[in-house]
Parts: C-alpha cells; structure tokens; sequence
C-alpha cells in the first residue's frame, strides 16, 4: 500500500529544520500567522504563490514539498563552481562509501 502524504507535516518538518516559527514564515512570506498554522494543519492551502515562497525560504522543490518526490534535496544557489563540483564530488564518494557498506553486509 502507498504512504499516506500529509502536506501539512511536511512544512512543519521543513520550518523547523530552519529552526523558524510560524511568526518568522509568516512575516517573511506576508500573511498571518493564523495562514501557516493553516497550512501545517492541512485546513487550508497555499496559493501558488505562496507554495513558490516557501520553496524558496525552505531552501526545498516544490516536488519535496508537495510529496510528488519524497526525497529532499539541496541546492548550491551562492557557491562557486570549484565549490559545487567540490560538494558533488564528496557526495558521490559518500555513496560509493555507503554501497560498499551494504555491500559488505550481505
């Protein structure tokens, strides 16, 4: 059986990883405190608008955050290019790491 989405507590996740409060998301985003608990409490929904706002202010794709695709990603926004391909490459030695872990193990 397919996992039950839950909208709500994935904003929640993802504004309190940025360690925010629904005051801080709502002053940023310019709509009322009241409008985020909404949102986090799936009564009530995010215009297009406002789901591109916090995508920004997540640092998240709207894929993550509307549950189209269930693994968060970073973005490298700010960094040079020596640096990206630094931060790939150290992510793709990460997996390689880990494959041979779980290889390992069988």
């Amino acid at each position: 059986m397919d996992e039950v989405f839950d909208f709500g507590w994935r904003l929640k996740e993802l504004r309190e990883r940025r360690k925010l409060s629904q005051a801080n998301v709502a002053k940023r985003l310019g709509i009322t405190r009241a409008a985020v608990s909404g949102y986090e409490c799936n009564t009530s929904c995010p215009s297009v608008e406002q789901l591109v706002k916090l995508a920004l202010l997540y640092n998240a794709s709207l894929d993550y955050i509307t549950g189209i695709d269930k693994r968060p990603h970073f973005y490298l926004e700010g960094l040079t290019p020596q640096q990206e391909e630094t931060i790939l490459n150290m992510v793709e030695l990460l997996k390689q790491e880990f494959q041979r872990e779980n290889w390992s193990k069988l």
